[in-house]
């Protein structure tokens, strides 16, 4: 089974995301910062992360820069979902496979991340 992990610090928006994702058929882990996702990165190596932008200690965009830096997780893809600080995530959008506003359709997301993963 395919592992996606979830990275957002409200609680809510990572449970939706990780209801819908298992329910199309994948195995979901959830972190609440960027440094906690790394952590799990490293140790499991989920095959695709979503990431929100604002985040406290590590935010999506730092976390996205260490796993493009990071020799074991440099082709791991990333969807970032974001909110005010859409601006900033086009300006970085080489680091991220995909990018959704917030409030962003979630069958669209799975639906992404479906076709990152060859998952169908």
């Amino acid at each position: 089974m395919t592992t996606i992990l979830v990275v957002d610090d409200e609680f809510l928006i990572a449970e939706i995301l990780s209801f819908a994702l298992e329910d199309a058929g994948f195995q979901v882990r959830t972190a609440s910062n960027g440094q906690k996702a790394l952590d799990i990165l490293l140790r499991e190596q989920p095959a695709l992360v979503v990431t929100d932008f604002m985040m406290p200690v590590m935010n999506g965009l730092e976390l996205a820069q260490a796993i493009h830096d990071h020799p074991m997780l440099g082709e791991t893809p990333i969807i970032l979902t974001t909110g005010a600080q859409a601006h900033i995530a086009q300006q970085n959008q080489h680091l991220f496979d995909a990018i959704f506003e917030k409030p962003f359709d979630v069958f669209k997301v799975i639906d992404t991340v479906k076709a990152l993963t060859d998952t169908f």
